[in-house]
């Protein structure tokens, strides 16, 4: 087994990343887009001394329990990894990947999970979507083979993996409706006729760079364009110019971006038509959501997540919570009519702008928010001023919690604590330092991202006598 080699292998697991996996003389082997069942040839592209890593370079048999991709783009945008599984295959892969990390990492004792929330509709599940415009179109190669001519002008689509110069065209993605998809290819369409360029990302020269669509279970769209400097003086003609043909977008804003990256948070956002802001309700809660602010993308999914925080926490409406990691306070204020007082802690500052705004939406002032380090924000002094919480929700990145906020945790002994995870390896290894004075009594699998091999995880920690 050398690199580069090619080896037979029969796939019989789904492993991290969503790849899958076989055994062969004494080494795991791991491959994209394959699954338990397939017989495969393989493509050795890396060699450990423990496992390796392949690429799929012919199929000998294909697993019965395949399912045919919805996505033209399947495997060539770098989302939606797990089309050629069946969404009860992808569900039961999930609750087993949360199952595997409490086991082999955690060294404490769990409760068996509770069944999966899958989606009730996985898909156009998405409430964003980002594309961007480049001259670098990708080409795969089934389209070089075919020896067909493309378009000059570029791409309007997804960054492949690993290519920050490289886009997929895309001409329908199922993760939002049809109605997104029309009007991203008619700007798309109109943007050709009219002359207007796509953004070269090794010149740093052109009109349109980015095309952001967000929505509301209403079916409301927002759309924001974002432009280079070429089209700062030109941008308001190429809106007009499509204006009149997306009548029912009723939000329409823009921005120039003179910068030589594509990072967004921190522009200028114009409105060109309509507010520059969507609203969302989940709950009996309404959330201003601006071009820039986070949200939970899988709003049908981040609803049944929050009223399930809502059920662990069993309020009475006379506690004390810490919303931990707070964001623009979505959970915070979806529990604050059950609580006496809620003070949520985020590092963003602009994220803390959202939540005091969303709080007076809804007419809800016993809540506050602080901005800072959280290690740093979760001290004796903030705990004297706003008092010792009775229940603690944490909702940290994918890197899990540092090691002094946890210490502080265990300080605090709140009665109840919720941590709410986007990777369960390491809530599992936060959940290991905190079991000394808090016993697990609730696993909840929650699915966010159907067709992905991500998976969030609600538990519910009680303090030890």
């Amino acid at each position: 087994m050398k690199k580069g080699s090619i080896v037979e292998l029969e796939l019989s697991g789904f492993a991290a990343e969503g790849k899958a996996f076989g055994k062969l003389e004494g080494k795991v082997v791991f491959v994209p887009f394959g699954h338990p069942g397939d017989l495969v040839k393989v493509r050795l592209l890396k060699v450990k001394a423990a496992y390796c890593e392949g690429v799929i370079t012919e199929w000998i048999e294909r697993s019965a329990d395949r399912v045919t991709p919805q996505c033209e783009h399947f495997g060539h945008c770098g989302g939606c990894k797990w089309q050629h599984v069946s969404y009860e295959r992808q569900t039961e892969a999930k609750h087993q990947q949360v199952v595997d990390q409490f086991e082999r990492l955690g060294g404490f004792e769990f409760p068996e999970a509770l069944p999966i929330m899958g989606a009730v509709h996985p898909w156009a599940y998405r409430n964003k979507l980002d594309f961007s415009f480049s001259t670098g179109r990708w080409l795969t190669a089934e389209q070089i083979q075919s020896g067909a001519e493309f378009p000059k002008e570029g791409a309007c689509g997804f960054h492949v993996p690993g290519r920050f110069d490289k886009v997929l065209e895309i001409e329908e993605c199922h993760l939002m409706t049809s109605e997104v998809n029309r009007i991203r290819n008619l700007i798309k369409g109109k943007s050709r006729e009219g002359g207007w360029s796509f953004y070269h990302p090794y010149n740093h020269v052109g009109h349109l760079r980015n095309l952001v669509f967000r929505s509301n279970r209403k079916g409301e769209l927002l759309i924001w364009v974002i432009v280079g400097p070429d089209a700062q003086e030109t941008v308001l003609d190429f809106l007009s110019s499509i204006a009149p043909e997306i009548s029912e977008v009723h939000r329409i804003v823009y921005s120039v971006n003179p910068k030589k990256n594509d990072a967004l948070h921190d522009l200028v956002v114009e409105p060109f038509r309509g507010e520059p802001f969507i609203t969302e309700t989940l709950g009996e809660v309404h959330y201003r959501i601006s071009p820039q602010s986070f949200f939970q993308t899988n709003p049908n999914q981040a609803e049944r997540m929050y009223q399930t925080i809502l059920e662990l926490a069993n309020l009475t409406g006379s506690e004390r919570i810490y919303d931990l990691y707070c964001g623009t306070g979505s959970i915070a204020l979806f529990l604050a009519a059950k609580a006496k007082f809620v003070l949520g802690i985020e590092y963003v500052q602009e994220a803390v702008n959202d939540a005091f705004q969303n709080a007076r939406l809804n007419g809800i002032e016993h809540v506050h928010f602080l901005a800072g380090d959280m290690k740093n924000l979760l001290n004796e002094q903030t705990i004297a001023e706003y008092g010792m919480p009775d229940v603690v929700v944490v909702d940290p990145p994918r890197s899990g919690m540092h090691n002094d906020v946890l210490e502080r945790l265990l300080l605090m002994k709140a009665k109840t604590l919720i941590y709410v995870s986007c990777n369960p390896a390491t809530q599992a290894r936060d959940l290991a330092l905190l079991a000394p004075a808090y016993a697990l009594d609730v696993v909840q699998p929650i699915d966010m991202f159907p067709h992905t091999h991500h998976v969030e995880n609600i538990v519910r920690l009680i303090l030890r006598p």
